[in-house]
């Protein structure tokens, strides 16, 4: 654990640093994930992203998302259908401005595991309600989770963490953003992780770069 700490105090103390140059594209996001088991079959999703400009006190956005998820087979093929609160403050010819987007989303998601690899594939479908307009967007993700001093993803194992999602819109433009990341994570126990890491993402033509810490929940409501 005091690795962990460790690890943790070094990514947030580079956010704060960030924080001190203006000018500098590095944002930082804290984010809460939730998955938990309802029944055999059923999940509850539940997450909350906070995203900032700099290290701290500067928002960009605030997501919610919940929803409601079936496993096809046992702990696996999973759809969900879920709702999300997106509360944005970007900046506009130098003022920040304040946007809010509700947006019900459909996803499916497919795990397999090859030897030590863990691979995730996500497909999922956004119907976006912003203030002036409506759009739908396609995303799809491949992840990738490698266990270091464990053969299996075990309490107190750490591990490599990477993905490349790319989002596609339904309407012009077509291509939105693409987002590469790559993470040290590390099994609290079978039910809680964290992960810290960096992620990159194009948009229109920019690079942008995002520090991230990450928290992991999949503590089952039900008794089984």
């Amino acid at each position: 654990m005091k690795i962990l700490k460790s690890l943790a105090l070094i990514i947030f103390t580079l956010g704060a640093a960030k924080s001190f140059a203006q000018k500098s594209d590095l944002g930082a996001w804290y984010m809460y994930f939730g998955n938990n088991k309802i029944s055999k079959k059923l999940n509850f999703h539940n997450e909350i992203q906070y995203r900032n400009f700099d290290g701290i006190g500067d928002l960009e956005q605030l997501l919610i998302r919940t929803g409601i998820g079936y496993d096809l087979t046992e702990n696996n093929n999973n759809v969900l259908l879920g709702y999300g609160f997106i509360l944005s403050q970007p900046y506009v010819n130098g003022e920040k401005k304040e946007n809010i987007e509700h947006r019900i989303f459909q996803q499916y998601i497919t795990k397999q595991k090859f030897g030590r690899f863990y691979l995730q594939h996500r497909y999922r479908l956004e119907e976006r309600f912003l203030q002036d307009d409506f759009r739908m967007r396609f995303r799809y993700m491949l992840g990738l989770n490698i266990p270091i001093n464990n053969k299996e993803m075990l309490p107190k194992t750490f591990y490599g963490s990477v993905y490349n999602e790319i989002f596609l819109n339904l309407n012009s433009p077509t291509f939105d953003r693409n987002r590469v990341y790559g993470a040290l994570g590390y099994v609290i126990n079978k039910n809680l992780r964290i992960e810290a890491g960096y992620m990159n993402q194009i948009q229109e033509n920019k690079n942008r770069g995002q520090v991230q810490i990450g928290f992991y929940n999949n503590i089952p409501f039900n008794k089984n």
